[in-house]
This record gives structure tokens, sequence and C-alpha cells, in this order.
């Protein structure tokens, strides 16, 4: 069985991305991409909403770009080794390999996907995170606070969701980026 994981970068204040829909702030530095890659490589398929897979879809072919570092070759492959599943109302095809489309996010579904996994399952994006979170099928949170606060914009949680979590580890980095870990249900 699968555990199904919410990670999320987010500003000081609780936001993934400003009022003006920019994130350029929450960019990992090596350190921090470095145990992004490491917390990773379990996954075996990620669950993305429309605009966040739009935003990932950059890993297909981010290794072939010129000069890219080791810790940046490393995720691609292992984004791209992952199946991804685009829930979109909208999408037509996928621009990337391993990738399908589904029309709805069905708690059932995904629930049935966890018991039958071999490998974890990561769901990507607060809007689609919100829908799990709701349903109660998220088991761990890996939260990347990083030392900005931007006022406003995307929320990392959904509002009128109460969670008791158990920390199950923190790290701070150079940059200042602190990462918690969590897990549901205490």
């Amino acid at each position: 069985m699968g555990k199904l994981t919410y990670s999320a970068i987010a500003s000081l204040d609780g936001y993934v991305a400003d009022e003006a829909g920019k994130f350029d702030w929450a960019e990992p530095d090596e350190e921090v991409h470095r145990l992004v890659n490491d917390l990773e490589r379990p996954v075996g398929t990620y669950l993305y909403g429309r605009r966040m897979y739009e935003v990932m879809a950059y890993w297909e072919t981010a290794h072939a770009l010129p000069d890219q570092p080791p810790f940046v070759r490393d995720f691609a492959e292992i984004w791209q080794a992952a199946d991804k599943i685009v829930y979109s109302k909208t999408l037509e095809t996928a621009a990337t390999a391993r990738t399908r489309i589904e029309r709805d996010f069905d708690p059932e579904t995904v629930r049935q996907l966890k018991a039958s996994a071999e490998r974890d399952i990561t769901v990507g994006g607060p809007d689609l995170a919100a829908q799990a979170i709701k349903a109660g099928l998220v088991d761990e949170y890996h939260l990347f606070v990083t030392p900005i606060v931007v006022g406003g914009g995307k929320q990392s949680f959904p509002a009128n969701v109460r969670l008791n979590l158990e920390l199950l580890g923190e790290r701070r980095f150079g940059n200042g980026v602190v990462h918690l870990h969590y897990r549901t249900g205490m």
C-alpha cells in the first residue's frame, strides 16, 4: 500500500503563490532541492490539477537543457520515471510521457489507487490537495517554509479544515527555509 503525501513550498504566511500568481521566491536552492529529490524517489504516481501539471511539465525536458546541475538532472529523471494523473475538465492531451487525464477527482478511486500502489503517491497543487485533504486521503505532509511574507495569494492549505498532525521531523537549511514533516491522525 502506498501512502499519499502533500508537499508544498510556502511563504511564512502560508501561501504557495503571491497575489500576482508568482512563486519565484519559492525556487529551492541546491540544498533544499536535494532533500526534495530524496523525498520524491519513492514516488510512483503524481496527482496534479491542470495548472500544477503545466508548471511541472517543464521537467519532461529539463535534463536536456545545457549546463543543468546534477541535482536538477536528478529531479528530472525522478519525475519522468513516475506516472502522472492530471485532473482537468479542459486539458485535451497530455504533453508528457506516462501521463493520463481524468476529468473528475474521485476520492474512492484514489483510495483504491493507494491500496494497490507499490510505491508512494503525491498530490500536487493546493486546489487538488484540498480535495484530497477534505476526503481524508493525505497520510503525510512535507511543508517547506520559506522566509518571506507575501501578504496574500494562493493558500497552501484549504480553509475550513482542521487537521491533527504529528510532527515526524524538521530541518533548517542555510538559506532560512525550514522543512516540516507531519503525519496525519494524532
